[in-house]
């Protein structure tokens, strides 16, 4: 680092990137600061400046090999940070920049007293992270799977008897119990995890309700779909249409294998499809060719992409689908999780935040075997549709997905 990079960090003052300390620090003070940093995005601690930016410099003996030692036995899983010095950043007094990177493996924790504290960067402050939030960092990290939780309060007459009874007869062609042997269907659906013991209650699990629930918004109301269709290319009052479209993932089919009732994938194609204009042409052969404004299949993956990776555990938000005059955007809560990025999307990186529902989904045809929808489908599909690039944000709280009407 240098001088003027140093200044110039001293001159914005403290924030979610930058804190100032005391080389008199105690060893669990300057490891929950990097915890902190780690289990957000990254962050530097200047050693030797105090809160109110004065540089003091650093005079604590063999400093490095002291940060070294505290980041091996109070921090898990232990670090290596980097080491800067900024030598004279004011006359005879040097300052230690300790920077550690976005952590891989979150969430970090300190180690002091014998306790495990998960600490997390909000603004120039670092607090103690609460159990949402733990349990987010968790799952982001594949260390927990939310979708096997206990929904309170459910049981069996809370999922949809004919939706389950379809899926195994007619998807997995395996047999099932007979409508009236509530104690078979107990049976089976805890073995496939569609249900769950919880304080000696049998109960659905978050992924039974979201795909074969009768009425998941009841218990889970984040589990829904707000689509929106705005008149302009901005987000206004005086949208087309606003609707919530709630219901179980997986659709309905009758005994001679006909759709009778849609999913929420089917309902979220309803809606774009009743909002938006197709062209229509007669081809040299003499047939009617309709040309939607966005493609079925390209449409389709990004829809079960959202509704398959998204943060459950954030609760209170919908997946948002808003249709503008210019293109579509679809926005899932959570961003991606640790060792995914839009790049590596891009290149076929494969990641499953809830794998029940990937495999579900995937017996129902909705998800291929390669799990590479992006590269296969959504950018080659609007490349061939109208010549345009999908848009890939990965914002802090939610990934979106833009395709685009027209190029």
């Amino acid at each position: 680092m240098r001088t003027d990079e140093l200044f110039q960090l001293i001159e914005s003052g403290e924030d979610s990137g930058v804190e100032f300390k005391s080389d008199a620090v105690q060893n669990h003070e300057l490891a929950r600061e990097l915890v902190s940093f780690l289990n957000l995005e990254g962050g530097v601690v200047l050693l030797g400046v105090e809160d109110d930016g004065t540089i003091a410099g650093t005079t604590r003996p063999k400093l490095e090999e002291w940060i070294a030692e505290l980041c091996r036995r109070k921090i898990d899983p232990p670090i290596i940070p980097y080491l800067t010095w900024v030598k004279d950043a004011a006359p005879g007094k040097d300052v230690l920049a300790v920077r550690v990177p976005v952590g891989p493996d979150k969430p970090y924790a300190r180690l002091h007293n014998d306790r495990r504290t998960y600490y997390i960067r909000v603004g120039s402050t670092c607090r103690e992270a609460g159990r949402d939030e733990l349990e987010r960092m968790f799952q982001a990290a594949g260390r927990v799977q939310y979708g096997l939780k206990p929904v309170p309060g459910s049981g069996l007459g809370d999922l949809d008897r004919p939706r389950l009874r379809d899926y195994f007869t007619r998807v997995l062609a395996q047999e099932c119990p007979d409508d009236h042997d509530d104690a078979g269907w107990l049976r089976l659906l805890c073995n496939v995890e569609f249900m769950t013991q919880s304080s000696g209650q049998l109960t659905a699990t978050v992924d039974g309700m979201l795909l074969f629930g009768r009425h998941p918004k009841r218990f889970l109301p984040q589990s829904g779909v707000r689509a929106i269709a705005y008149q302009g290319e901005r987000a206004d009052y005086a949208a087309r249409a606003d609707e919530e479209l709630a219901g179980p993932m997986t659709p309905l089919f009758d005994h001679n294998g006909r759709r009778v009732s849609g999913g929420l994938v089917e309902e979220s194609l309803y809606f774009v499809g009743r909002h938006t204009i197709s062209t229509a042409w007669i081809d040299p052969g003499g047939q009617r060719v309709d040309r939607p404004a966005y493609p079925h299949d390209v449409l389709r993956e990004a829809i079960v992409n959202a509704l398959v990776h998204r943060d459950y555990s954030i609760v209170g938000t919908d997946i948002s689908l808003c249709l503008y005059s210019d293109r579509l955007e679809i926005e899932s809560p959570g961003r991606l999780p640790n060792t995914a990025t839009v790049e590596a999307l891009k290149s076929g990186f494969r990641y499953a935040r809830n794998q029940t529902l990937v495999n579900v989904l995937r017996d129902y045809k909705y998800v291929d075997y390669r799990g590479m929808g992006i590269r296969s489908k959504i950018i080659p599909g609007m490349k061939a549709h109208n010549g345009t690039e999908p848009d890939f944000v990965d914002k802090p709280h939610s990934f979106l997905v833009r395709l685009w009407l027209n190029g």
